[in-house]
This record gives C-alpha cells, sequence and structure tokens, in this order.
C-alpha cells in the first residue's frame, strides 16, 4: 500500500453530517477521524504517558468498536503511545465507498492507516474478528508490525459451537434484515444484557455505569441506516474468510507472521472455542499462550489488568521502550 497517502484529521467536537449523537470519550481519551480514498476511519487515542514512547494500535471484533479498548489503553499508556481504531462502518467510522466488509477490506484499511500516518511498526492488538484482521496485517505487512497480541481472534473452527451460530446466521442474505425487523420491540437495555450474555464470562462483572455506557452506544448505533448491513457483510467476510485456502488461508497467515505474539483465550467464550488455543499457539511460531479459565470473548474488557501485564511483558521482550 502506498505511504503517501496523507490523512485530513479533525476533531470529535467538529460536525459530520452522518452522525446521529456524539459517541463517547472517555477521559485521557482523543478522537479524531483520518480521510483517505474512498474511506473515513476514526481514530481513538490514549497517547503515552511520555514522548517517544513506540505506538501501538488496537483492533475490535464484531458489532465492537474502539472503546471496546478503553479499559485496557490506560493500562498500558506509560508503554505504548496507543490508538484504536473504528473499522469501516463500525464505531463512528461511516462505511466504505466500496461496501467492502470483508476480512481482507478491514485488513487493507488498516494498512492504509498505518502507511498514511507513518506509525508502524506498531504493536498491533485484535479481539474477534479484529483478531482475524490482525493476523492478516501482520502476514501480509510484516513491517508493520512489532508484536502481535490476538484475544479470542476469529479463525477458522472446523465445528463451531452452537452458541457461536446466530452471528454465523447473519452472514446469510436476508437475515439481518429480517431479524432486524423481529427484534425491533426489543429496548437497548434487553440488547446490551444479550450481547453481554453472550461475550463475558460473568455479565455480573460489569458495572452499572459500564452498563449504562454500553445501552447508550447501543441506543446510538440502532440510529444508523447503515448498522445491520455493516453486522450482516462482516459476519459474511468472516465466514468467506473459513472457506479460504491456500496462502490466503487464515491458519496458513498464521504460520507466516514473523511478529512476536501473545494469544489470550477464555474458558467461557461461547464465540470462539476454548480448545482452539492449543491450535492457534502451535501455528504461531514461538508463541505465548494466556489462558484464563472464567473469562469470555473479550477478556480486554473483563480482566484487563491481567491482559494488561501479559502484553507488558511481550512488549518489554521485543521493541519496548
Amino acid at each position: 500500500m502506498s505511504s503517501t497517502e496523507l490523512p485530513e484529521t479533525r476533531t470529535a467536537a467538529a460536525p459530520q453530517a452522518s452522525r446521529i449523537r456524539d459517541v463517547r470519550v472517555a477521559d485521557g481519551e482523543e478522537l479524531r477521524s483520518v480521510a483517505l480514498p474512498g474511506l473515513t476511519l476514526t481514530v481513538r487515542a490514549r497517547p503515552g504517558t511520555r514522548p517517544g514512547l513506540p505506538p501501538a494500535l488496537y483492533v475490535h471484533g464484531l458489532g465492537g468498536s474502539s472503546q471496546n479498548w478503553s479499559a485496557l489503553m490506560p493500562l498500558l499508556a506509560d508503554l505504548v503511545d496507543g490508538e484504536a481504531v473504528d473499522l469501516p462502518g463500525f464505531g463512528d467510522s461511516p462505511p466504505p465507498d466500496d461496501g467492502n466488509y470483508s476480512v481482507t477490506g478491514h485488513a487493507r484499511a488498516v494498512i492504509r492507516l498505518l502507511d498514511a500516518g507513518g506509525r508502524g511498526p506498531v504493536h498491533l492488538f485484535g479481539n474477534s474478528l479484529g483478531g482475524a484482521v490482525a493476523t492478516r496485517v501482520a502476514a501480509v505487512r510484516p513491517d508493520l508490525v512489532r508484536t502481535l497480541t490476538l484475544i479470542a481472534p476469529a479463525l477458522p473452527e472446523l465445528r463451531a459451537q452452537r452458541t457461536a451460530w446466530p452471528t454465523v446466521m447473519l452472514a446469510v442474505p436476508g437475515v439481518a434484515s429480517l431479524f432486524a425487523k423481529l427484534s425491533k420491540d426489543w429496548t437497548p437495555e434487553q440488547r446490551v444484557r444479550g450481547v453481554l450474555s453472550l461475550c463475558y464470562g460473568d455479565p455480573d462483572r460489569v458495572t452499572e455505569e459500564g452498563f449504562r455506557h454500553a445501552v447508550e452506544e447501543m441506543e446510538r448505533r440502532l440510529e444508523l441506516p447503515y448498522f445491520w448491513d455493516a453486522m450482516a457483510r462482516s459476519s459474511r467476510g468472516i465466514v468467506d474468510a473459513y472457506t479460504l485456502g491456500g496462502q490466503h488461508g487464515l491458519w496458513r497467515q498464521a504460520e507466516r507472521v514473523l511478529a512476536p505474539t501473545l494469544l489470550v483465550y477464555g474458558g467461557r467464550d461461547q464465540l470462539v472455542a476454548y480448545r482452539m488455543a492449543r491450535k492457534a499457539a502451535a501455528a504461531f511460531r514461538g508463541s505465548r499462550l494466556l489462558t484464563l479459565p472464567d473469562a469470555g470473548h473479550v477478556a480486554m474488557m473483563e480482566y484487563p489488568e491481567t491482559v494488561a501485564q501479559a502484553a507488558r511483558e511481550l512488549i518489554a521482550d521485543h521493541g519496548g521502550s
């Protein structure tokens, strides 16, 4: 990808015609927009506590946003200069002009962001879909990745868990719009509780404040006219990536990753099977494995201190300041 694309930036306070309501920005975070040809990405920054720290980039999962990293980023701010991206069509990033929500399309967006900003190589983090995206980025552009931390990466499984099938079904044409109609009377609170029960090992770990913020974000997303389309197309992108063979297969690309890698798996994950940890550890050469028996699909939100400590050790051993 060309490194000559210069991003245009704006602050979170600048007007944006497509925005329904403002997204939440936690204390210490900064929000900006990066405009590239055919693509606009919102980036949530958690600047390092001192100048000269190496850069990090965090990539969220399906249906998530850069806010998914707000608990982890401050725990690493003394070690890295952190940025979390909203993938196209998610968070506060509008849909891509070409409508490409494939894993490759998302990976290309991440690569273009890094090339345009000149921030590579970065300490790259990915969760779920973001883990698949980060794997592809690390495989095809090793020059952009210093270390790789994958939390429940969405890598192909021959036998998906039964609890993951509703997400897989979103990839079927028409299912997302049908579900949107069937669930139109659900309250944002009901939707959030459903997401938490699916993604958390123990939903009771979510504080009242955290639940309130999640409801506010759900209300905002449901007002976006492209919400369900982005979900459906990205789900289809994951399924399509699972069927790719040869050098483009995600497991083959995992074997090509050169960056030191940390793998994090939760024992109560209902979307990515815990049993995949052993296969992943064998695929990523020389990788480290952190297993959290009580965690679900978003360990960086459930156990941020534990994940941060493992990431700190990886970064300190490979390119930390």
